[in-house]
């Protein structure tokens, strides 16, 4: 009888032909503590839900079963580990010395703009020096361009809500407009303005509004695409 046990041990071995299916050459970016790319770590946890999948799927088969659906859930996983493993990679190596901020959470990638180089205080007008990260952006967003892109901006909590809520959305709106007009598919953006909702620091100092005062790009992807290693792109499944 298929049972749990051998049903995991199943799950493992393809979470491993998962996660080292094909070299990555960005490997070393973002991986945790146990050193376990981003890659291998979707793979595996994927293959590991395919197995499930498969062994409940095929109730006659559950060990054949189990391994399909391990092997087909896992390299799609890490397919997309795989994508977002180069695009975070890039992304870094052209916002280095720019003062923004790249995360890597799951499968998303944020981008945290700092308000002392987006914009002046309570204006929504892009600061000069500004323009050079976005354009870098811009560039990188198109190369990527199987991701959606959520602008989202926000304020400190000095003045009143409303203000500071139609302040937020004015100056992701600014950052939304200006990716477009350097040739970003408006089709992947959206913005949002959270005003002083969802601070990252205390709003009792200085230091901790401008903290506050930032812009966040999150990049997520596209619901119905993988990615295809060995064709270098993402295709559509239904």
């Amino acid at each position: 009888m298929f049972n749990m046990r051998r049903l995991i041990i199943v799950g493992t071995a393809a979470a491993m032909m998962a996660g080292c299916a094909g070299q990555n050459p960005y490997e070393n970016q973002g991986q945790g503590s146990g050193g376990m790319s981003k890659t291998a770590k979707y793979g595996g946890l994927g293959a590991l839900a395919g197995a499930v999948a498969g062994a409940a799927i095929d109730h006659n088969h559950r060990g054949k079963g189990a391994l399909i659906g391990a092997a087909a859930i896992g390299a799609a996983a890490a397919g997309y580990g795989y994508y977002a493993d180069k695009q975070e990679a890039e992304l870094r190596e052209k916002m280095a010395n720019t003062g923004v901020e790249v995360q890597r959470q799951g499968d998303q990638i944020k981008l945290i703009m700092p308000g002392n180089i987006t914009f002046a205080t309570d204006s929504a007008n892009i600061s000069p020096s500004f323009y050079a990260p976005l354009n870098n952006l811009a560039g990188s967003f198109k190369q990527f361009n199987q991701n959606t892109i959520e602008v989202v901006g926000f304020t400190d909590s000095t003045g009143s809500r409303q203000h500071n809520m139609d302040l937020s959305q004015r100056r992701a709106q600014a950052v939304s407009t200006y990716l477009t007009s350097q040739g970003v598919d408006a089709s992947r953006v959206s913005v949002r303005g959270m005003g002083p909702d969802q601070p990252i620091a205390s709003n009792a100092d200085a230091n901790g509004r401008a903290q506050n005062r930032r812009v966040e790009v999150n990049l997520k992807p596209i619901p119905g695409q993988q990615y295809d290693q060995q064709q270098g792109q993402v295709q559509q499944y239904p």
